[in-house]
Formats: C-alpha cells, structure tokens, sequence
C-alpha cells in the first residue's frame, strides 16, 4: 500500500499557508479600510457617537441659542418690539404629550414629531410670540405695535434669520410659525446618533448651515 503523498495534497499544503496569508492581509486592509472611513466626518455621522465618547443627555439650550435669542430679544426691543420666548429646551416626555394632542389626548394637533424628533429635544429651537404693551402674548402675525407699517412678527423672523436661526414658517409641510431653530448642519437622525455642534461659540457658529428639520 502507497502512503507516499500524492502530488495534489502536496501542492494543497503548500499552498495553505499562502491562503492563509492572503485571507489575512485582507481581513488587516478592510479592518484599517474601516478605521479610516470611521474618522471621516461624513462616515462618522451615520455611525452612533457613543461607539468612541460619552453622549450625555440635553438638558437646556445649546449655549450658542441661547446666545442668538438674547441678540433677538435685543435688537428686536430696539425696534421697540418685546418678544415672549414661549418654549426652548423640551425634554422627550414633554414631546411626547405634545404629540398626544389632538391624537389620544384632547387639543388640537400641534406637532408631527414624537420624543427625540424635535430640534427642541436637542436644545436647538425656541419658540417666540410678541409681547403687546399691555404684557399680553400674542400670536397675532399681522399685529404693528411699534406703528412703523410692518407686522411685528415678519419683523422678527427677519432678524432671527439674519443672526443665523432658520424659520419653521418657511416649511412647505405643517409650516410652524412660531419656531425658530439653529441645527448646525445636523439632521434629526444623527442627533439621534448622538451627535452634538460643539459647544464653543466659533466652532459652531462655522457649522451653520441648516439642515431644514422640523420642529
């Protein structure tokens, strides 16, 4: 009986270590492939944040709207017009009851963004009305307090556009007139992702460019 090898299982075990080799600088080119992709900013955003840091909760508004509503509320009374800053930060619970409204709670509907859709969940929105000499809030759009021949209201969302807030007006889809909002170029999903404009006022204000979400 030949136990001699035969000439294919040799060529097969010389050949194994070769397979090997090859299967490992591969496996070595996709996992550096990755790692790269991974620090690319347009790859990172669809990956989830918490993969390499902490992702704390919101708790307010981001630092650079809360700075922006000052400046609005600022020039706005220099044009002799008050603002009344009706809602900002709301947490995913308080959406939540939102979104119930007019659905299984009573009310009208007032939003289509459930907990985490809104920019308010991120602490990127505030909601303004006009303040009337009186004190009374309202949400009158073609109100003139200050007598100058312009709706007080257009007269604010001019400003607010101006220092860099985007107006929920302009929705083509369930316009939401009293919303204002600074996204930073973020979307809802990758808010959800856990990503965050930073918080130093010139580095986010460089990443403004608006996004158009909703509420």
């Amino acid at each position: 009986m030949n136990l001699e090898p035969s000439g294919a299982s040799l060529a097969r075990k010389r050949t194994a270590p070769a397979r090997r080799r090859s299967r490992l600088l591969l496996a070595a080119c996709v996992a550096i492939a990755l790692i790269v992709a991974a620090n690319l900013p347009a790859v990172k955003l669809l990956l989830p944040a918490e993969l390499w840091r902490e992702v704390p909760p919101v708790v307010s508004l981001h630092p650079v709207v809360a700075e922006k509503m000052k400046t609005l509320k600022a020039e706005a009374e220099a044009l002799g017009i008050r603002i009344a800053i009706t809602d900002g930060f709301r947490s995913e619970t308080e959406q939540d009851a939102l979104y119930r409204k007019g659905r299984s709670a009573p009310g009208n509907i007032v939003t289509n963004a459930k907990g985490g859709q809104s920019y308010h969940n991120y602490g990127l929105a505030i909601d303004f009305a006009i303040r009337a000499k009186n004190g009374d809030v309202l949400w009158d759009m073609e109100y003139d307090g200050n007598r100058n021949g312009k709706a007080d209201w257009m007269e604010v969302v001019g400003i607010a556009k101006r220092l860099g807030f985007s107006w929920g007006g302009d929705w083509e889809s369930f316009p939401d007139y009293p919303h204002l909002q600074m996204d930073f170029g973020l979307s809802i999903p990758e808010l959800q992702r856990g990503h965050r404009p930073p918080e130093d006022l010139r580095l986010a204000e460089e990443s403004t460019p608006q996004a158009g979400g909703k509420a």
